[in-house]
């Protein structure tokens, strides 16, 4: 028993996948796929276990006629006619009203899954072309949250060295009026994915975001045209029916009584029968939208606020420079102004968008300790190099002193450019 419930586990957790995205992400690629698979699983073993469809047939009919019309019935398509309306003697009418999704709601549950996972996978993909691996970086740190005190700050250096290795890495090796213009603009529109300008990563994931919120929307427009209703206003009519507290016995989208017709042919003599059927799977089918309409709209509210509010923190240069100084001055690197100002350049130029977003991934899979530590290491790195490369350029000639172990702003140029220079 012990070893079935881990073998369960583990398997829950290849699923789940890695940490390298926020829990808004994983409503979407994880809970909502492991949701609409239950869900189909749940309509598949009525379709299949059970009797999907029953029919009132004509007292003549035998016990074969019973069964062929139950199957002929289930197999085409029935239609919907409410009891205080006469039945269309056009057969075309008949025909408008036919219902032609029930047999495939389980195969139409699963795709949708599917497309809730597409996003997911294309992330997973395509992050690494970037030059960092997002997945080992956070499982690195989260294997560092809660071990020995040497081996947590162990694990930490070496993630520093390791991001700072790869800022320094896809550096612009050259710096000259293009390049600053191509950076500039480059932090202004997040979506220009460049890796030496360090926009790759940001632009990326908004790009999948995108992706999240364009498929929960295109869900409503894909069950419309599965269900040949106006499926993006069943919600509101549901909670219209409870507000005015009306019944709610029979949807005309799932109705479970409907009529059949088919032809036997006897002979010479070819037989229309209409029957009455009844689809027990439409009470699960009707509970199950309700539902999925509803939390589609959540995820969907959900997926556009968390859109606009990475979209807010990666446009706005100034979030970058509070986001880092709010850690810097927790573990109290923060002196003076010139400090201060030497954090700009340290968000900015430094981490620059990319940068800044791995930190917040690593901060919102681990801790507010965890990432302060980490930051102060990235800080304190950044300062040495770049007092190393200013006291490089100017030592000999003005003999540059330190302030509180920090060189003079003087020229604040990147170290990509110190170095050309």
């Amino acid at each position: 028993m012990l070893t079935t419930v881990l073998g369960s586990l583990a398997s829950f957790t290849k699923i789940t996948g890695s940490s390298d995205d926020d829990w808004i992400d994983r409503l979407n690629h994880l809970w909502t796929v492991v949701l609409m698979t239950l869900f189909a699983v749940v309509t598949s073993s009525g379709q299949y276990a059970g009797n999907p469809i029953e029919c009132w047939v004509p007292a003549e009919f035998t016990g074969a006629y019973t069964s062929y019309a139950k199957s002929y019935c289930w197999i085409s398509n029935t239609y919907y006619i409410p009891q205080e309306e006469p039945i269309p003697r056009r057969v075309s009418d008949r025909y408008n009203q036919e219902l032609t999704y029930y047999q495939w709601v389980p195969i139409i549950l699963m795709f949708q899954a599917l497309m809730f996972k597409i996003p997911n996978i294309v992330w997973r993909m395509m992050n690494g072309q970037s030059g960092v691996n997002m997945e080992k970086i956070i499982i690195l740190a989260e294997s560092g949250m809660m071990g020995d005190p040497d081996d947590r700050m162990k694990n930490i250096s070496h993630l520093a060295k390791y991001l700072n290795r790869w800022i320094q890495t896809h550096r612009n090796y050259r710096y000259n009026f293009f390049v600053k213009l191509k950076e500039k603009y480059s932090n202004v529109v997040c979506f220009c994915c460049g890796k030496r300008d360090g926009t790759f990563l940001t632009g990326f994931y908004i790009f999948v975001k995108f992706l999240y919120c364009a498929n929960v929307i295109g869900q409503f427009f894909l069950l419309n045209a599965f269900m040949a209703t106006d499926f993006n206003m069943f919600g509101f009519e549901v909670i219209e029916n409870f507000i005015y507290d009306r019944n709610w016995r029979e949807s005309p989208r799932f109705p479970r009584v409907t009529l059949c017709d088919f032809k036997i042919r006897q002979l010479a003599n070819v037989q229309t029968f209409t029957v009455q059927c009844v689809l027990p799977i439409n009470l699960f089918n009707e509970k199950i939208f309700i539902f999925l309409w509803f939390w589609f709209f959540i995820v969907a509210t959900l997926s556009f606020g968390n859109l606009f509010h990475w979209i807010y923190y990666i446009i706005f240069g100034e979030n970058k420079v509070t986001y880092v100084r709010k850690f810097l001055k927790v573990s109290g690197e923060i002196h003076t102004n010139f400090d201060k100002k030497l954090s700009r350049k340290f968000a900015e130029h430094y981490l620059r968008s990319d940068g800044i977003f791995l930190l917040r991934m690593v901060g919102k899979n681990t801790s507010a300790m965890f990432i302060t530590d980490l930051m102060q290491l990235l800080w304190k790195t950044f300062k040495e190099e770049h007092c190393s490369v200013k006291n490089g350029v100017t030592e000999v000639e003005t003999e540059t002193p330190l302030m509180n172990g920090n060189c003079h702003m003087g020229d604040m140029e990147p170290p990509s450019l110190k170095s050309k220079l």
